[in-house]
């Protein structure tokens, strides 16, 4: 198959998630990178793309010249999928002025900084027959789309009850609270609606609705700030209910000192009980009701489909996060291909997390702030 054109907005020099999304575009063979906006200072963006072997007329300044430029090429030299990889205050506006000169678009998240701009971008693109996918790179594991297929084949049975965890002590030095890296994800000018909610928690609460096919209908949360001076939390415990009446818990925080990471999710089930670590992504673990827990390795020949089409390597050699990232470029390219081609993209490769995945996560997290404001009653989502 024929490359697919990617262009990146954002992720400048020393940014990780520009790696990873570089790494990850380019890791199956399907995009090559061929247009950039790096960097809100000029020069730095142009230095720094010439440096990543873009040519001049391709390193451009800024977003607004990338789209200007880019919008005029005829239909074969345009971009096929531009990623957005900038401060969440700006990612409305870019995604929204790609996707009305006809790109299809991979927005970080969170999508927006309000319910009602996501609902904005839901429409346009239904409006302009373009994907909008919101990086929820975790779904691209092999092993959570194995959960995924688990519970949907009915091994778990009924789902009773969800727990999801995405808590370190990544944002707990006091001392480096003001340092400019730091301080902007608590500012709402800035972050948005909430801080380690949007940060971290909407991941961990993208992850259960993905492998349980369940929206979240209401919340019950707790917002704390264990460093006082912050003005958006640096906790979040909340209760949730989804679809089908399914009980669910989250524990989101940066003051948790002796996590690294930790983003967890387990699904328990009228018949057995999933657990999944993404510090430790390769192996899930499943235990039966009444019986021994075992362990499920991705590479296993016996996993279902949706897993097996996305590993890359054999059984026992470690796949980690730009490999799953690159999973979510795997269902684009399948998904803008077969779009470009007018065929039928493959079921399995529907699995890429849409504008509306995006935009319900700021719903949720709508909710528990009113939720927060009720001293923790019950709000609808």
């Amino acid at each position: 198959m024929q490359k697919l054109r990617w262009g990146l907005v954002g992720g400048g020099e020393g940014s990780q998630i520009g790696f990873t999304h570089r790494a990850a575009a380019q890791l199956d063979g399907h995009f090559y990178f061929d247009a950039g906006a790096l960097d809100i200072d000029t020069e730095k963006s142009k230095s720094f793309g010439r440096k990543l072997g873009l040519t001049d007329q391709k390193s451009y300044g800024s977003w607004e010249e990338m789209l200007e430029k880019e919008k005029k090429l005829n239909k074969e030299k345009r971009l096929d999928l531009v990623t957005v990889a900038t401060p969440n205050s700006t990612h409305f506006e870019i995604t929204k002025s790609f996707l009305k000169e006809d790109f299809n678009v991979l927005c970080e998240k969170p999508l927006t900084m309000t319910v009602e701009q996501a609902q904005e971008l839901v429409k346009l693109s239904k409006d302009m027959g373009k994907i909008c996918a919101v990086n929820y790179g975790y779904t691209g594991y092999p092993l959570v789309r194995q959960m995924r297929s688990m519970i949907m084949n009915g091994d778990l049975g009924d789902i009773r009850l969800v727990f999801a965890e995405f808590a370190g002590g990544f944002m707990a030095d006091e001392s480096d609270a003001q340092n400019p890296r730091v301080k902007w994800r608590f500012s709402a000018k800035h972050a948005g609606m909430a801080a380690i909610t949007i940060d971290c928690g909407i991941h961990a609460l993208n992850m259960a609705c993905f492998v349980t096919d369940k929206k979240i209908v209401k919340v019950s949360s707790d917002f704390f700030s264990g460093i006082k001076s912050r003005e958006l939390e640096d906790d979040n415990l909340s209760s949730f209910r989804m679809e089908n009446d399914v009980a669910g818990r989250l524990w989101t925080s940066g003051l948790a000192i002796g996590r690294t990471h930790g983003l967890t999710l387990q699904v328990f089930g009228s018949k057995g009980g999933l657990s999944w670590k993404q510090e430790q992504p390769n192996q899930l673990f499943w235990t039966p009701i009444n019986d021994s827990t075992r362990i499920i390795e991705r590479g296993h020949p016996n996993l279902y489909p949706s897993a097996k089409r996305i590993n890359k390597i054999t059984i026992g050699h470690p796949e980690g996060m730009i490999a799953a990232f690159s999973n979510i470029y795997k269902d684009l390219f399948e998904n803008i291909n077969a779009r470009k081609f007018d065929k039928n993209p493959s079921e399995l490769s529907k699995s890429y997390p849409t504008v509306e995945d995006g935009c319900h996560s700021l719903e949720i997290v709508k909710a528990m702030k009113k939720s927060v404001s009720l001293n923790g009653s019950w709000a609808r989502v």
